[in-house]
Parts: C-alpha cells; sequence; structure tokens
C-alpha cells in the first residue's frame, strides 16, 4: 500500500472538497492537489531522473506546496527526507550527506546547498503533462527518513515505512478522532514533525488541511483559524498551549474540535487551565521519531473527568498503550519491572520504525530483542499508566524540540580559549527547558558569552544555543573524570544569569 493512495481515493471521492488552504483562503480541491501531484510526479521521475528508492529532501516553511513535494514523492515511489527548516545550512548539509538525497526543496535560496525553490520557474518545470499511477511500493520499503539525534548528537534517520504511517494514521482514528469531510486541521507546528504526520488521517478523511497565513505559530491567528474553519483540530507542542493560555486573544472556540499534544512534558497546573479554557478537547500523545506519535496517549474523556480521585495524577501521565501498541518498562536486563518502580521505555507495534539508515549497530541496539528502546526512563502503575521520570540521554527538550547537549558542546569546544564546557537544561515557565551552558575559560583569555554566542549561531540552528553562558572555574566531576551534570543542573536551576552571562 503505497501511502499516496490516501490522497488519490479522497479526490475519487470528493473531487471538489477543499483539501488545502492558506489561511481563510482555500487554494486547492482534491482533484486539483491529485493531479498536481501526479504531474510533479511525473517530473521527480523523467525530468530529474529519480528512481524508486531515492531519497528526496524537503527543508521547507510551512506552505501549500510541502503537501505537492510530498505526497508527488510518495507516489513516485520515493522516499520523503523532511528536514526542519530551523536547522542551520551545515545540519542541512550533513543529512543530505547522509541520507545521499537526489534533490532537495526549498522555501527559497540556502547558502552553500543546491535545492529546488518551490516557488520558481524551475518548480514549474516540473509539472508535467505525462502521468502515470501511483508507484508500486512493499508495505515495508521506506517512506519517510527522520532524522533524530543520538546521545552523541550525531543525526541518525529514522525509516518509517508505508506501513508505519499507515498504521499512525490508522492509529488516529482509532484512540483520538472520527474525522469527516468538512473537518479541519490547522498546522501551525512543522510539518517536517508531528503536524505533517497528522495530515494523513485528514487527507484520508477528505477533510481540510490549513496553512496559517504566518506560515507557523501566532496565538492570535490560531484563534482566529478556529474561528473561520468548523471543527478544526491541531498538533501543539505544550509551550504553544501556555502561549495560547497567555494571548490577550485567549478564548472558548466552539470551533474547537481536539488539541493533540506532545513533544515534552506538560505541566499539571498548565493542563489544568487549558481544560478549564478549551473544555475536554485535549489529547495527550507521547511518542518519539522511532515510533512516530503512536506510543501511548491520554484520551479527551480522561481530561474531562475531574472527579477522579486520581484525576491529577493521570493528568501528570501521558495515559495508555495506544490501540495495538505494546508498552513495557524494563530493567538492565531487558525484563519487566513491577508497577512503580522506574525503568527503560520500550515499545512494540507496526509502527516502531524499520531501523536507522545506514547505521545497523545502532538499529541492533535500539531494536533489540524486537522492542524499541526509547531511551526514556519512566513507570507503569497497576492500570498501566505511563509516567515519563526522566531522560536518560540527557536530552533536553525546549518548545517541543529535541537538543542534545553535546553537539553544543563540541561546538564550543572549536573555540580555542574553551577548556572545558557542559551544556544542561533548567526549568523554564514558558519553554520547558532552557539551555544553560557552563564554560571554563583558558586563563587570561577574557572570553565573552557574545564570542560564544556567535560561534554557535554560525554552526547550530538558532533554537539550540544557550541561552545563558555560566563561567565557572571547574566542573564537578567524579572519581572518574566524568562531568556530574546532575551537580550543573541543581545549580542551574538555583541560580540567577545576568543577561549575558
Amino acid at each position: 500500500m503505497n501511502i499516496a493512495n490516501l490522497l488519490d481515493a479522497s479526490a475519487r471521492r470528493l473531487p471538489d472538497a477543499g483539501a488545502v488552504a492558506q489561511g481563510a483562503r482555500t487554494v486547492l480541491t482534491y482533484r486539483e492537489l491529485a493531479l498536481r501531484v501526479a504531474r510533479l510526479s511525473a517530473g521527480l521521475r523523467f525530468r530529474l531522473g529519480l528512481k524508486a528508492g531515492d531519497r528526496v529532501a524537503l527543508y521547507l516553511q510551512n506552505c501549500v506546496e510541502y503537501f505537492e513535494v510530498l505526497f508527488a514523492i510518495w507516489h513516485a515511489g520515493l522516499v520523503a527526507v523532511p528536514v526542519n527548516a530551523k536547522l542551520h545550512p551545515r545540519e542541512l548539509q550533513w543529512i543530505l550527506g547522509n541520507s545521499g538525497a537526489r534533490a532537495c526543496f526549498a522555501s527559497g535560496n540556502v547558502e552553500g546547498v543546491e535545492t529546488i525553490g518551490v516557488r520558481s520557474a524551475e518548480f514549474d518545470a516540473l509539472q508535467l503533462e505525462a502521468q502515470a499511477p501511483d508507484a508500486e511500493v512493499r508495505p515495508d520499503d521506506p517512506a519517510w527518513l527522520f532524522y533524530t539525534s543520538g546521545t552523541t548528537g550525531t543525526p541518525k534517520g529514522a525509516m518509517l515505512t508505508h506501513r508505519n504511517l499507515l498504521f499512525a494514521t490508522q492509529a488516529y482514528f482509532s484512540d483520538i478522532d472520527r474525522l469527516f469531510p468538512g473537518d479541519a486541521i490547522l498546522h501551525p507546528a512543522p510539518l517536517s514533525h508531528g503536524s505533517g504526520l497528522y495530515a494523513l488521517p485528514h487527507f484520508a478523511a477528505g477533510a481540510l488541511n490549513v496553512i496559517p497565513e504566518s506560515g507557523g505559530f501566532d496565538a492570535e491567528e490560531v484563534f482566529s483559524l478556529v474561528d473561520f474553519h468548523p471543527n478544526s483540530s491541531f498538533f501543539a507542542a505544550p509551550t504553544m498551549i501556555v502561549r495560547l493560555l497567555g494571548s490577550p486573544a485567549a478564548r472558548a472556540v466552539p470551533n474547537l474540535k481536539t488539541i493533540t499534544y506532545g513533544g515534552a512534558p506538560m505541566y499539571v497546573a498548565d493542563a489544568v487551565r487549558a481544560i478549564d479554557l478549551f473544555g475536554p478537547r485535549l489529547y495527550q500523545l507521547f511518542g518519539q521519531g522511532e515510533s512516530p506519535m503512536t506510543i501511548t496517549g491520554l484520551p479527551q474523556s480522561w481530561h474531562a473527568d475531574k472527579t477522579h480521585p486520581r484525576f491529577l495524577e493521570r493528568l501528570a501521565s501521558c495515559g495508555f498503550a495506544r490501540t495495538g501498541v505494546e508498552v513495557r518498562v524494563v530493567g538492565d536486563d531487558d525484563r519487566d519491572l513491577p508497577p512503580g518502580e522506574v525503568g527503560e521505555i520500550v515499545t512494540r507495534s507496526d509502527c516502531v520504525m524499520a531501523g536507522y539508515w545506514g547505521n545497523p549497530e545502532a538499529t541492533a541496539k535500539t531494536l533489540r530483542g524486537g522492542w524499541l528502546h526509547t531511551g526514556d526512563l519512566g513507570s507503569l502503575d497497576e492500570e498501566g499508566f505511563l509516567t515519563i521520570r526522566d531522560r536518560s540521554k540527557d536530552m533536553i527538550i525546549s518548545g517541543g524540540s529535541n537538543i542534545y547537549p553535546r553537539e553544543i558542546e563540541e561546538v564550543l569546544l572549536t573555540h580555542p580559549d574553551v577548556a572545558e564546557c557542559s551544556v544542561v537544561g533548567r526549568p523554564h515557565p514558558e519553554w520547558g527547558e532552557e539551555v544553560v551552558a557552563f564554560v571554563v575559560a583558558r586563563p587570561g583569555t577574557g572570553l565573552t558569552a557574545r564570542t560564544l554566542d556567535e560561534l554557535c549561531l554560525a554552526n547550530i540552528a538558532r533554537f539550540k544555543r544557550p541561552k545563558h553562558y555560566r563561567f565557572v572555574a571547574a566542573l564537578p566531576k567524579n572519581n572518574y573524570g566524568k562531568v556530574l551534570k546532575t551537580e550543573l543542573r541543581k545549580l542551574g536551576s538555583e541560580s540567577t544569569f545576568p543577561p549575558e552571562s
């Protein structure tokens, strides 16, 4: 089953229904979108000479053309490599090299990278009159190569198959919502991540996918679009929900169908505030790039049941295993732990990736025993509710984005005046966590935070750079010389830094 069939089926049933909108204006019907996809697919095959299994990158901000390119890639039997548009061009180059992508579509010119702009004559020329049916693919052929970082900060490409994407789509229908023509999904979050995956069930149902005029998240615009489009849903990181709650435009919106949130922990107090404003329309999910959006979930009904004696405790969890998904918590020997004990969260389902692209060692380690080892630590209660306790990989989650300390540390250590450094996260009321760098400068160098900030901005995405630089005489270490990040986190959470410290 080619995942592109979801679009084709809706185009046959509902040719005149709106498929994609820009703000309040419907731009493409299902008939028009399917036609543009088929023509672009022909251009990819016959003009660019791409063959089945070739990788094609999307380095795009949220735009109408995103869906044209994405479905054309699948229609042609190719593999999509969606890349966060916030990543630095050097990071993009690494992903392109590792994936072996033969083409890259971008929102505009990218310094040092050969791309095809989606609003260019070159892009228009790829719309060929020749058409062909969807390419034949096997269920376990890769469809989406999702780059996620490991403990070393080196990105790894999780191979998501057509089977994986179809399972995630069906799990949406099973666990989150029934969808119908006339429903809508807003995309204020990046299409390269969860929001793009949740476009699939909406295309399958013949619903409308709405790209905000801003191309991203603006709280006032979200409220306005929900007012305009009936039965609207959207995916949001917890930080986005906090910003919605704090917006001057915050209000109850009767057109709202569902807010699905995940990607980072949600503080219970914020969840309660969201329930009070939006009503029982929230669904919490826990997933990873290796099992996209589909490990556990806390349904709308559990958000609504305020009279339950364990209401707040359950709200602090991330729910229970999704339909067709198995979840366990295991010790170092991969044996199940009793309820309440903290161990590694492992999962098994048809949503779990096929492996990491070109990395058999990491694949074997992560998928050992037939289970995805998430690297997250948590506990299950006797009723099967999962609570995440910590992240075993020292990952920082800020604004729903994963940030890996070593990647930043290695950039900082390229400066000759940095003797040592260590990066940790500390709590932030809006973003969940913010990045703090503890730096040991070489004596007599006069190293400044501004210098290090410029170094980071030249090498990594802006959202990854430290928000604070703390210069210290030495880093706390154990007897084996390992930096004690627990001590740094404690110091970071207790300290008040000056603006450019």
